[in-house]
């Protein structure tokens, strides 16, 4: 596992990002600062309305609410750092750096894979047991059903983030992305890394099916129940609470699995690279989008909350 003495031990990574677009990146920059704005003020907003309006005080809202902040540290983890390196020459980051980004890149990544699967539930238990839903969802549930999340995502993060970064790094330090993600990373160690892809793929496959799965479960119970309702009207409004989570999940599992369910050595970097803007900007931009644009309550304590800023104002 030691590299060998003729060997330069690597202290810093280049991050290649965009590079092979060379002065696209200068149209590139103003579009994705413009898009990271977005993401802030879409998600700060979602999280205003839901604190300031007693509506949304509910359990369904209190986790969109925590997976706008997730996803808003998720964002703050990658983006800025991309935008830097689109307008520099020198695009390093430092061997401790790059572990922090990806640390802190997988555990907001897991905890919104989690999040996701715990508004499943919280669909579930609203729509099949609605009597039994403030015991099922009560607060004190809610609150431990985050933190585990929070706690998972970081606990697996840990591990994967010590599983790469064992791993010797010599000579090269081009890492063919615009963040320290595992993919791009691993390849560049300098011993045979078979055994610990093998190890992260496994729980990159268990963040993602498990959750899946409960959601796939939960939502065929959702259904059934929904089938049930003899009212148009009713079927229509047990609908549209799901909608949003479900346009969500979608987009969110399709391009996370596209990634990350599959072995490194398939890793194809200008493709990879455009399917990994999707997750790390579109979903984050559309979030907040999808569930104000399908939702009247949330549109309704967005308008109240601007309309008393102007008013202050």
């Amino acid at each position: 596992m030691i590299p060998p003495a003729n060997l330069t031990v690597v202290k810093e990574f280049l991050l290649l990002g965009f590079s092979y677009l060379q002065e696209k990146q200068l149209v590139l920059f103003p579009l994705f600062l413009c898009l990271y704005l977005l993401i802030l003020s879409g998600n700060i907003t979602t999280v205003t309305a839901i604190l300031l309006e007693h509506r949304l005080h509910i359990p369904m809202y209190y986790f969109l609410g925590v997976l706008s902040v997730s996803e808003t540290f998720y964002t703050i983890v990658i983006l800025p750092k991309m935008l830097l390196n689109l307008l520099s020459v020198l695009r390093t980051i430092s061997f401790t750096s790059c572990a922090v980004q990806m640390f802190f890149f997988l555990g907001f990544a897991i905890n919104n894979c989690l999040l996701l699967g715990v508004m499943g539930y919280d669909r579930y238990a609203a729509i099949c047991h609605p009597l039994r839903y403030p015991i099922l969802m009560s607060w004190q549930m809610c609150g431990q059903l985050s933190i585990t999340c929070g706690i998972l995502g970081f606990v697996i993060s840990l591990i994967m983030v010590n599983l790469v970064f064992s791993l010797p790094f010599c000579n090269s330090n081009k890492v063919n992305h615009y963040f320290c993600d595992i993919s791009p990373v691993i390849r560049l160690a300098c011993t045979d890394s078979d055994t610990y892809e093998f190890i992260i793929f496994i729980l990159g496959a268990h963040v993602l099916v498990i959750p899946f799965f409960f959601i796939c479960i939960s939502y065929l119970s959702i259904l059934r129940t929904i089938l049930k309702i003899p009212s148009t009207e009713g079927k229509k409004k047990a609908f549209s609470t799901c909608a949003s989570h479900i346009t969500v999940v979608i987009i969110h599992y399709s391009c996370a699995s596209f990634i990350y369910l599959r072995p490194t050595a398939s890793y194809i970097s200008n493709k990879d690279r455009l399917v990994t803007v999707t997750y790390t900007i579109i979903t984050p931009l559309l979030n907040p989008m999808v569930y104000s644009l399908r939702n009247k309550d949330v549109q309704l304590a967005i308008r109240k909350v601007l309309s008393r800023k102007f008013c202050m104002k």
